[in-house]
């Protein structure tokens, strides 16, 4: 679907707005989306101190949320709403306080109606956080729902 609505179709910066207005959840996590196109999104998550653990770190749940957003978006670019079957992370290092995660999903495989995408999550400075998977089926909706 090419339609002025389909977020798949816009410049990024439409594609946040449809965000904070259709997915509170990542609006209230705060990403910000600094790139979208088929089959790849980048987002970009400042940590703020209610996002850290009880060791001062940046909370494995506010990983894997900014992982699952930037998987969503990635997987929904081509026209047919898509719903996560399988994800896993592995995290390697973790975030800190003043850090900048930046998140970003790309499409490894895409078939008729499964698509595989590799998500990875690094700081500012480039260091890997965490490795993230995830196996999307594709419905038969245009995206987005009517």
């Amino acid at each position: 679907m090419n339609s002025p609505e389909n977020p798949a179709h816009q410049p990024h910066h439409a594609v946040q707005a449809w965000l904070d207005t259709r997915d509170p959840f990542s609006a209230w996590l705060g990403v910000i989306i600094e790139e979208v196109r088929p089959g790849y999104c980048r987002l970009r998550l400042p940590v703020r101190p209610e996002m850290l653990n009880g060791f001062g770190m940046v909370h494995g749940g506010v990983t894997f949320a900014a992982a699952d957003t930037a998987f969503s978006i990635a997987c929904n670019t081509h026209g047919r709403q898509s719903v996560g079957l399988t994800v896993t992370i592995d995290y390697l290092e973790p975030g800190r306080p003043g850090d900048t995660i930046i998140i970003e999903a790309q499409e490894a495989s895409l078939k008729h109606r499964v698509g595989v995408y590799e998500v990875g999550i690094r700081n500012q400075s480039g260091l890997r956080l965490a490795l993230f998977k995830g196996t999307a089926y594709r419905t038969s909706t245009e995206n987005p729902p009517s």
